[in-house]
């Protein structure tokens, strides 16, 4: 789903602390040898605070190398870790795959605002695609305490997606409800354009709750699963 033109791809998202949004800022691919550049909203990020990284700061420069870059392989968890088997374990991966583990975990850190998504490229074949509510917190009230109370889904709950085409800060908002209506969040921003298509075209099959943490887990808490059918010509 991530595969185009024989090439991997990651994309590198930054969230502005401001303004909570999140931009696409650049991508990394893999094809015999890894490959990083900014892209698409870079020039936004920039407005908006982002700082180049210390490791590419030359924005339209294509950067390569023959093993994963230094500065994403520092943020993935030390293969010698005594738990190691556990971590992998819990992103579905039976060996220690650098690439896959970004793909897998996000490699977020808790200095940064940065995090790897697996993108959507592949926009006619079946899938299913799990992500984390956005925006989850600020609809469910608790604001990261409480999270036990507010957090009224379990795994297994089927959710709904509405596309608000009236609304005025994103086009391609596509609101995550439960069967009382109740606002959960919103599919991520980097997701919605794709999924306002499958919207159209009705080829959202199955939405329901993948997981739920109620641990203070704010960017986290609720899992999603969507199941796309493929498109039909």
């Amino acid at each position: 789903m991530a595969i185009k033109d024989g090439k991997d791809y990651l994309y590198l998202i930054w969230k502005c602390a401001s303004n909570r949004r999140q931009y696409i800022v650049g991508q990394l691919t893999k094809n015999g040898q890894y490959e990083f550049q900014y892209c698409e909203e870079i020039e936004e990020a920039l407005e908006a605070g982002f700082t180049p990284l210390v490791s590419f700061e030359r924005l339209n420069v294509v950067y390569k190398s023959e093993t994963l870059f230094p500065v994403f392989a520092s943020r993935l968890p030390d293969r010698k870790r005594k738990d190691i088997k556990k971590i992998l374990k819990k992103y579905g991966l039976e060996e220690y795959d650098s690439y896959q583990l970004l793909k897998k975990s996000g490699a977020k850190l808790p200095i940064d605002n940065l995090q790897f998504i697996d993108p959507i490229l592949n926009y006619e074949s079946d899938f299913e695609k799990l992500f984390y509510v956005a925006g989850a917190r600020h609809y469910l009230g608790c604001e990261g305490n409480q999270c036990s109370k507010a957090i009224q889904v379990t795994r297994g709950d089927e959710v709904f997606l509405e596309h608000e085409v009236d609304n005025p800060y994103d086009e391609n908002a596509i609101r995550i409800v439960n069967e009382q209506q109740k606002t959960l969040g919103y599919v991520p921003r980097y997701y919605s354009q794709a999924f306002v298509k499958f919207i159209e075209e009705g080829r959202v099959e199955d939405c329901h709750v993948a997981n739920v943490a109620k641990e203070n887990c704010c960017d986290e808490c609720i899992g999603v699963v969507i199941k796309i059918t493929e498109l039909k010509k």
